[in-house]
């Protein structure tokens, strides 16, 4: 039987998504139905156990359920393929997306007045379908009932155009294994998430990361600003030449440091640890 990856493939010895009914065996195979995040962010476990989180869901986006059990959906992520569990109170049907929070965090509200409390915080990157582009009071309605400053949005399709401009947004963000928010984010986050601003569709973990964004550089190039930096199990983003973008457990938070120095860090650990390098 062809190998496949669990991270990236909907299928378990019980149930698997009907388009693999021909290539993976399954005691039963079901169409995914659509739901949409409703919290600000949902944690996703590769496990029904919740020990550990592998990435998170934001705001509005997209999750093919294709089994619920405990209290627990699992499923595959619509952005990036990712599959796990999430809980399933914090996924509902919902209107198709129109625009996207391009600010690095905002808040939703119950009503168009800056002076009532949150509903709950919205992060970069979050999918938000808005009912009118006509703002009341500075707001702009959503299709669930809650209200985003309009000057934190742009429509899908208008995206950013610097990824490095992107992520140095949450430059000093705790560092979070699984994380994709300015309240925490990981290494491979901090790729994904800039790139997704930017209009680029960006698998989640770094390995995936280093077989298809952008092209690679020969071993010893010179490096600039913008270039993706891989080594075994970590990633970052050249801020110039010299220095790295990175969420990192050092520092347990996302900081730019000398590249030789974050490579001295790593070899101690792995003496025989590599470095690539992709340029988009």
């Amino acid at each position: 039987m062809t190998s496949f990856d669990p991270r990236l493939t909907p299928a378990r010895p019980d149930v698997a998504a009907e388009s693999l009914r021909d290539q993976i065996p399954a005691e039963r195979y079901v169409v995914g139905a659509l739901r949409r995040v409703t919290a600000a962010a949902a944690p996703l476990w590769s496990k029904p156990d919740a020990a550990t989180m592998a990435s998170e869901l934001l705001y509005g986006e997209g999750f093919l359920v294709y089994d619920q059990a405990d209290g627990l959906a699992w499923g595959q992520s619509t952005r990036d393929d990712y599959v796990g569990y999430l809980p399933a109170s914090m996924l509902a049907e919902a209107a198709e997306p129109t625009h996207w929070l391009s600010a690095t965090a905002s808040h939703r509200y119950a009503a168009p007045d800056l002076k009532r409390p949150p509903l709950h915080p919205l992060y970069f990157g979050s999918l938000l379908a808005i009912v009118d582009a006509a703002p009341v009071k500075g707001f702009l309605p959503l299709a669930d009932g809650g209200w985003v400053p309009v000057r934190h949005v742009r429509p899908l399709g208008e995206w950013l155009a610097d990824p490095l401009d992107a992520a140095e947004r949450f430059l000093g963000a705790p560092y979070l294994w699984g994380g994709r928010t300015a309240a925490g984010i990981d290494c491979s986050g901090l790729v994904q998430m800039p790139l997704l601003a930017c209009g680029r569709r960006t698998l989640r973990d770094s390995d995936m990361q280093a077989a298809t964004v952008g092209e690679a550089l020969a071993e010893g190039a010179p490096l600039r600003r913008g270039d993706i930096v891989f080594f075994p199990g970590h990633v970052g983003i050249m801020a110039d030449e010299r220095r790295l973008l990175h969420a990192n457990a050092s520092s347990m938070a996302v900081t730019i440091d000398p590249l030789e120095e974050v490579i001295a860090i790593v070899r101690r650990e792995k003496p025989d640890a590599w470095l690539r390098a992709r340029r988009l």
